[in-house]
């Protein structure tokens, strides 16, 4: 049941034809990004549902709009059709990258839930949220972190300030849905979701009747389905389609939920079709952390994942696919630009006219996102933090690793000085599995310099 409590210049762009920019990473993906784009968007404009005569009409400039964020939950970055997995199927997903503007190397600064649920929300770094672990420490009640998302300017509170109606659904570790700022929700206790956790897995209906009753005010909804997250429990349907000889039986569940996720975001979409709600609705997608799925005879990690995924510093954990859509707005593609989750609280809020907190680190995704530039960013970087927190106050306490990616360089940086700094080349290694940092350490220092001047963790 939705839940409600009482309340107390984005500039026009011309249109522009529909084409896909190319990207360069045939050495990166089993099959290449741009052209899996390419041929899923003629697919789609065959099917009638993208114009082979032009992009629809700019929406009119008094129309602040709608915005869905959709959140998938432990899900490996090449687990999409459109990022060429050979097995898994994501056809609705697939459609909505052939409408997109799609960044394939997108991050997540922290690949833990929680701490990378919070980067979304407020559009900042771990340590500048201070939500980095998913729980507090030994004997501290979890009421003492809440304060931070509740204090903090958040989407959906700077929207509800401008007039909108914000929905939570799904995934949200901060108690009650009010403390993000959401007027609209489903979890009002809990640990990461309680009610909530059923949207997706059981239901869509409190999406539906949320949209249904706005009334003449815009609307946020934020889908964070516990989708493909464990418990693995597919429907007998999608597992057959991935059970095979010789395929380990947790791989073809996790291929399902797969499946079973990129079906849900089917019916999202199809619902705001038949709403006629398609021109004037922003919809943005990402995933919260990354996932590779442990088929070893013993479990290595707090999971069934394996440990260059998820809670860690490597690309398995971090990389997401970022996929913006808004007709009239954005053009269809694949763009090369780096990307973090802690710019879609720039891009979201500028598309909604809404005045930006002040000291945001992220960029506006729209400079890139219409066709017209690029971002002009060098570097992303990120940090890593245990699981449950040894400091509720002080982030650095709680610090393991720091993170940088400039170009196709990757550098880890290691909090205990015992252990050594990490370099990558992603363009010839994406699974990271050749340490070069011995071998250029001139690399190391000057990538060092960098990530120093973001960050220096303490």
């Amino acid at each position: 049941m939705i839940r409600h409590r009482r309340q107390d210049d984005r500039r026009g762009k011309r249109p522009a034809m529909v084409r896909l920019l190319p990207v360069c990473m045939s050495n990166v993906l089993r099959h290449p990004v741009d052209r899996l784009l390419r041929a899923l968007l003629v697919l789609v404009c065959a099917s009638g549902l993208a114009s082979s005569e032009g992009p629809r009409a700019v929406a009119a400039p008094t129309a602040r709009p709608n915005v869905v964020l959709i959140v998938g939950d432990d899900m490996g970055w090449q687990d999409f059709g459109f990022m060429g997995h050979p097995v898994i199927r994501t056809p609705r997903l697939d459609r909505l990258a052939a409408e997109s503007a799609v960044f394939p190397h997108g991050y997540v600064p922290t690949s833990l839930c929680r701490a990378s649920l919070a980067t979304l929300l407020t559009g900042r770094f771990g340590h500048e949220h201070r939500i980095c672990c998913n729980d507090p420490p030994t004997g501290v009640d979890r009421s003492a972190m809440l304060p931070f998302l509740r204090d903090t300017p958040t989407i959906p509170r700077l929207l509800a300030g401008a007039g909108y109606r914000a929905l939570q659904t799904g995934k949200f570790w901060e108690g009650h849905y009010s403390n993000g700022g959401f007027t609209h929700g489903m979890t009002t206790r809990g640990r990461h979701g309680e009610e909530g956790l059923a949207i997706g897995r059981q239901t869509m209906d409190p999406i539906y009747r949320f949209i249904r009753e706005r009334g003449a005010q815009p609307f946020f909804v934020w889908y964070a389905p516990m989708l493909p997250h464990e418990p693995h429990n597919p429907p007998a349907r999608l597992l057959a389609k991935y059970t095979a000889p010789g395929r380990h039986p947790g791989l073809a569940k996790y291929y399902a939920m797969c499946e079973w996720f990129d079906e849900t975001c089917g019916q999202l979409f199809d619902f705001l079709d038949r709403e006629g709600l398609r021109d004037n609705t922003l919809v943005a997608f990402v995933v919260d952390n990354g996932w590779i799925q442990e088929t070893g005879p013993t479990r290595r990690t707090r999971g069934n994942f394996a440990p260059k995924s998820k809670l860690s510093p490597y690309d398995g954990g971090l990389r997401t696919p970022v996929m913006v859509r808004w007709p009239g707005h954005t053009r269809a593609g694949s763009y090369p630009d780096l990307v973090s989750t802690v710019d879609l609280a720039p891009t979201l809020l500028r598309a909604c006219r809404v005045k930006l907190p002040p000291g945001l680190p992220g960029m506006d995704l729209m400079r890139a996102a219409d066709g017209d530039g690029r971002l002009g960013r060098k570097a992303v970087f990120g940090e890593l933090y245990v699981h449950t927190a040894l400091s509720v106050d002080r982030p650095p306490l709680n610090l393991t690793h720091r993170w940088v990616r400039q170009g196709d360089w990757k550098l880890i940086v290691p909090v205990d000085p015992q252990l050594a700094p990490e370099l990558y080349g992603l363009a010839h290694d994406p699974a990271e599995e050749k340490d070069l940092a011995a071998a250029q350490p001139a690399r190391v220092a000057a990538l060092r310099e960098t990530l120093d001047r973001w960050w220096k963790g303490f």
